[in-house]
């Protein structure tokens, strides 16, 4: 029987007030701003035309509403995978502070203090990957910029580390698949934002 390798796509969040800030945003749980709504609607007529076989969202308001908003919150699943890095003590945190204190740090390679390590968020992405990878079909995955970018890191063997490469826009959208098979996969698309009101 053929089995049709899965494509991926990855809904970052609408803007919250903390992105618009650039605040450490892991588990606080904050609502979309009014923009943020609005871009979560476009993003959900951007993806209209696409069928997805499994739809999955982080518990995250700001992602279950995007979720909503687009107009898949009928057919998804929560996923505590998906739920955003815990920055621990650099939560709400901008990254101009926490380096003025560690002049070298580095996230995706260093985690947080009471948070994260980058192995733990990895371990993560792995275990969303393995899911997906049991369902036959196009797979759409609501969630967070750091978490987003860790599992397209490691759904290319990338060590968590690399995730730093890897730019997410809020209301964003990616794509990830394979080009021949299985042991070749691809970013297909990456932080796509022509459905996203300019700021």
């Amino acid at each position: 029987m053929h089995i049709t390798m899965p494509v991926i796509y990855l809904a970052r969040h609408g803007e919250t007030a903390w992105s618009l800030s650039g605040q450490h945003t892991g588990r606080t749980d904050l609502p979309l701003t009014q923009r943020g709504e609005r871009n979560a609607r476009q993003l959900g007529e951007r993806l209209r035309t696409v069928r997805f076989a499994k739809v999955f969202t982080s518990p995250l308001q700001r992602a279950a509403r995007t979720c909503e908003l687009a107009g898949f919150n009928a057919a998804a699943e929560v996923d505590h995978d998906l739920v955003e890095w815990n920055y621990g003590e650099y939560e709400g945190r901008r990254s101009a502070e926490i380096r003025a204190e560690r002049p070298d740090w580095q996230l995706f390679r260093d985690g947080c203090p009471g948070g994260e390590a980058p192995i733990q968020v990895g371990a993560r992405a792995d275990a969303m990957i393995k899911r997906v990878w049991a369902i036959e079909g196009s797979v759409l995955l609501f969630s967070s910029g750091h978490i987003l970018r860790v599992l397209a890191a490691r759904w290319l063997a990338l060590e968590p580390a690399a995730a730093r490469y890897f730019l997410l826009d809020t209301a964003s959208l990616s794509v990830l698949g394979y080009e021949h098979s299985r042991s070749e996969p691809v970013i297909r698309m990456w932080n796509s934002t022509d459905h996203v009101e300019p700021t």
